[in-house]
């Protein structure tokens, strides 16, 4: 979800008549929260910016407004929502249980299984 929270926006006017106009206009806006116009001058003449700053939501005010929602009873995990991870469901007592999947793995060879350890080696070599 995209939310707009700031916006900036930057007005020329030729006079400042025209430049307190476009503050006024701005003003009906309630998310406006700062204007300034600044008095230029070039090799044509004199003009105005006008910089008005708009603020619609804090990111508080967003994440407090649209919390996430989760309708699945006794803390269990809502399985519409979509999840990469291992399944599990939160008991009332706090401990979690976690699906048994194993059955789709393959069994587990240990390929260290026939290594004997040899009694005389020496640790004098290792580099660690």
């Amino acid at each position: 979800m995209k939310k707009l929270l700031n916006q900036k926006e930057q007005h020329i006017a030729y006079k400042r008549e025209e430049a307190e106009e476009i503050v006024e206009k701005a003003k009906e806006n309630a998310a406006l929260t700062m204007f300034k116009i600044n008095e230029k001058y070039n090799k044509h003449g004199q003009y105005f910016l006008v910089d008005l700053t708009y603020t619609f939501n804090t990111p508080k005010e967003v994440m407090e407004s649209n919390p996430r929602e989760n309708n699945a009873p006794d803390g269990q995990m809502n399985m519409d929502e979509v999840h990469e991870g291992v399944p599990y469901t939160v008991n009332q007592d706090g401990s979690v249980k976690v699906e048994n999947n194993d059955e789709e793995l393959p069994e587990f060879e240990d390929p260290f299984a026939d290594v004997e350890v040899k009694k005389d080696a020496t640790d004098e070599d290792v580099p660690f």
